[in-house]
């Protein structure tokens, strides 16, 4: 183990130090034959501008829609009740489109029927355009997103019954 560590290249380790500097990366990895080196930094950059933008409006409405129970007369007291059961959620972190092309029809609107499979949106995520079905079928009774707004992973984006 002695000889390992005289052996490491202390100008790999600063030329990936300079490499973090100069991406704003946190962590940086390269593997070489049987030698491994990972260099990172405690980052300060980290930023949690997701959850401020999207968790405090269904707070509030959730908060207040368990109490009124009866949903058939409340038509807004049952749909924030429901992404948590039912909304289908991003799988990957991207801008949201709801419609395959700026002009276009968007892929479903609220009340319509959607089938198993169907493409409900569009996530792009570094320049590739993924496709996103409808993990099951139903009628869609909320979008939680906007067109052309990020989404973070896990984040409830159209609500399906």
């Amino acid at each position: 183990m002695a000889n390992r560590k005289a052996s490491i290249d202390q100008d790999l380790i600063r030329d990936l130090a300079n490499i973090l500097n100069d991406t704003d990366l946190t962590e940086i990895e390269i593997e070489q034959d049987d030698l491994r080196v990972r260099v990172s930094r405690a980052g300060t950059p980290q930023t949690v501008h997701a959850p401020v933008t999207h968790a405090p409006a269904p707070s509030a409405e959730a908060a207040a829609a368990p109490s009124p129970t009866p949903a058939p007369s409340s038509a807004a007291a049952a749909t924030p009740a429901s992404p948590s059961a039912n909304a289908v959620t991003a799988p990957m972190v991207g801008t949201v489109y709801l419609a395959p092309a700026p002009d276009a029809k968007p892929f479903v609107e609220i009340g319509q029927t959607v089938k198993e499979g169907q493409t409900i949106l569009i996530i792009e995520a570094m320049k590739t355009m993924n496709q996103i079905p409808a993990p099951r079928s139903g009628k869609v009774v909320d979008v939680l997103v906007a067109d052309g707004h990020p989404v973070e992973f896990a984040e409830p984006m159209i609500v399906i019954e």
